[in-house]
């Protein structure tokens, strides 16, 4: 059965504190799995999420900030301990090349594994495969920063009702997916259109463009709210959002699923179960009304199921 889900490892921004971890967040999709921004203390928040190395098949990079980084030499280190059976691929600015370089050869270790360096030098199609394709776009940040987007194909869904109509049953069933029609039977006639799953990554940007095409028509959007809308001038001095901006780009891009992170030290309220939390309430407040999460370190959160 396949699995799609956000394993949630680490939520503080720049600063770490006693119940939130850096930056981390591994997305599980039908026996993927892609490592978004391993901040330090990765290796260990994974031990403690039982996401092992063997599981991971890609790492993105969104900046090279260390609450975004720092993990990826243990991360990298441990990939190569346990001899993952399958290529690794690493996407990342290509700007930062020097620092993801050190970050690879932080120590000296043994190299078992092919991690493949894919450096993202500008928007557009990362990776396409049969399963879904990989795309980024450039953000707003005082570093080169992307967001990345995952988006699977476009299917049809079986209408059970129909088939019996159509006296199409058993192996026929699949003979029609794939051929397109059985027996004058049209695949369109005992079907509907069902848009495939997306999901998109934004961590450290200002409101610009990006954010929204990145956003449009998500299942599950992870973005960052460092800041609380009172603290709006700061945010956009440093390059960041707010939970009333994350809740607005929500909304207007119809995302069904909205997951906030990335939370400044600075609140101590941020902790308050559910709806009760201030970045929730001023999410709610910009007029976002789909699902709603708050993250915590340890969380899993499902991708909503497709309609």
């Amino acid at each position: 059965m396949s699995v799609r889900e956000l394993v949630v490892l680490g939520t503080a921004s720049q600063v770490p504190t006693r119940h939130r971890n850096h930056n981390g967040y591994v997305l599980l999709w039908d026996g993927e799995g892609l490592l978004f921004d391993p901040g330090e203390g990765t290796q260990r928040q994974m031990l403690r999420a039982r996401v092992a190395a063997h599981d991971l098949n890609r790492l993105c990079v969104t900046h090279f900030h260390g609450d975004h980084s720092l993990g990826l030499a243990g991360v990298i280190q441990r990939i190569n301990l346990d001899r993952v059976p399958h290529p690794v691929q690493a996407h990342y600015p290509a700007s930062g090349q020097r620092y993801f370089t050190r970050l690879r050869y932080a120590t000296a270790y043994r190299e078992t594994v092919g991690v493949t360096e894919r450096p993202v030098h500008e928007s557009g199609v990362l990776e396409a495969t049969p399963g879904y394709t990989l795309s980024a776009r450039k953000l707003s940040h005082p570093v080169e920063a992307f967001g990345y987007r995952l988006v699977e194909p476009d299917s049809r869904r079986m209408l059970p009702e129909r088939l019996a109509e159509a006296g199409i049953r058993g192996p026929d069933i699949g003979r029609l997916q794939r051929e397109g029609q059985v027996r004058g039977v049209s695949l369109e006639q005992v079907s509907a259109p069902r848009p495939g799953q997306r999901f998109a990554f934004v961590m450290d940007t200002r409101l610009c463009p990006a954010v929204y095409e990145l956003a449009e028509g998500c299942d599950l959007l992870v973005i960052e709210s460092t800041f609380l809308d009172a603290d709006l001038r700061l945010a956009e001095d440093h390059g960041h959002l707010t939970a009333g901006q994350a809740g607005r780009v929500a909304a207007e891009c119809g995302v069904r699923h909205l997951v906030l992170t990335h939370f400044s030290q600075r609140y101590q309220d941020v902790d308050q179960p559910g709806e009760a939390s201030p970045f929730a309430r001023q999410a709610r407040a910009a007029g976002y009304r789909g699902e709603l999460t708050v993250a915590r370190d340890l969380a899993r959160v499902p991708v909503p199921k497709r309609t």
